[in-house]
């Protein structure tokens, strides 16, 4: 069952990765750099793996809801912050 759930939080970011892939075959809209890609797999894929560890380790089930909600909190947060610079920190280029 754990080697399934990893494999499935593996695949999860594969193919979230394509649709940017995919849709800059078809419009100019979508402009990623390799680098762009290099972040976006770290994020998802980092996150996936520290989400499978909190759900292995940690027992008590309130703790290990409010570890997940604080992974994808802080994931959506940088996410944004990358995107759009929304709290103009160095952090996102400005």
């Amino acid at each position: 069952m754990q080697n399934k759930r990893l494999i499935i939080i593996l695949l999860i970011p594969s193919f979230l990765l394509l649709i940017p892939l995919i849709a800059m075959q078809f419009t100019d809209e979508v402009n990623w750099t390799t680098s762009d890609f290099i972040i976006a797999g770290v994020l998802l894929f980092g996150a996936g793996l520290i989400s499978e560890m909190v759900l292995r380790k940690i027992k008590n089930n309130n703790y290990k809801l409010a570890l997940l909600a604080l992974i994808l909190i802080i994931l959506i947060l940088i996410w944004i912050e990358l995107a759009v610079g929304i709290f103009g920190t160095p952090f996102a280029g400005n």
